[in-house]
């Protein structure tokens, strides 16, 4: 029987992802609120700021979590198309996390906002311009929209393989501890085969 630890993303990994995914769906939440009640825009947009801030400073240790875990190897269940599919689409989820929070950054600063987490009041990233900050905030709709599509995407791949092929993919990122029962090993990657030794401190990343 296998350690859990091969079949788990490692802790620092799994409470990342869901300090993350809570943040991202509370943050489409509020950008689809603000779009369509101008009741609630100046309390939403207060929100909305330091929320993105604040994302982009979780997503920055979440890459660099990525050089301290290893993530589990893919499951026997996803074909090669599959896989390669999760890849870039994780892929283009960390691009989007990191650069969404940027180009709105920018955006303000292009249209001479101040934008504050807390008492400290962060630097301008980008110049002053009517132009740039129409632009960008083009850019930054697209952007939210590229999201939008790419989380909804990733979660329908997870109640998929939770709920059609049963394969245990959820419990690999799950925040509590689980333990492998026998027969399950079926569903590990035949990667795995001779598997490196892991820990939980060493194990794996998402």
């Amino acid at each position: 029987m296998r350690s859990r630890a091969t079949i788990q993303y490692a802790l620092p990994s799994r409470i990342l992802h869901w300090l993350m995914a809570a943040m991202v769906v509370v943050q489409l939440f509020i950008a689809a609120v603000m779009m369509a009640s101008l009741a609630y825009y100046p309390l939403l947009l207060a929100i909305h700021k330091p929320l993105g801030i604040v994302i982009l400073i979780f997503i920055v240790f979440r890459i660099g979590n990525l050089f301290l875990h290893r993530p589990p190897p893919a499951m026997s269940t996803m074909g090669p198309w599959e896989r390669r599919f999760a890849k870039g689409s994780e892929i283009l989820l960390y691009a989007l996390l990191l650069i969404q929070p940027l180009i709105g950054w920018a955006m303000l600063s292009a249209a001479g906002g101040p934008l504050t987490i807390g008492p400290v009041q962060l630097p301008p990233i980008a110049p002053e311009q009517v132009g740039l900050f129409g632009l960008l905030r083009i850019f930054h709709s697209v952007a939210a929209y590229l999201l939008f599509l790419t989380f909804t995407a990733h979660l329908c791949a997870v109640l998929f393989h939770t709920v059609v092929l049963r394969d245990g993919l959820l419990s690999r990122m799950a925040p509590w501890t689980r333990r492998l029962t026998s027969g399950e090993s079926d569903f590990t990657s035949s990667a795995d085969s001779n598997p490196q030794p892991v820990t939980e401190g060493r194990g794996v990343s998402d």
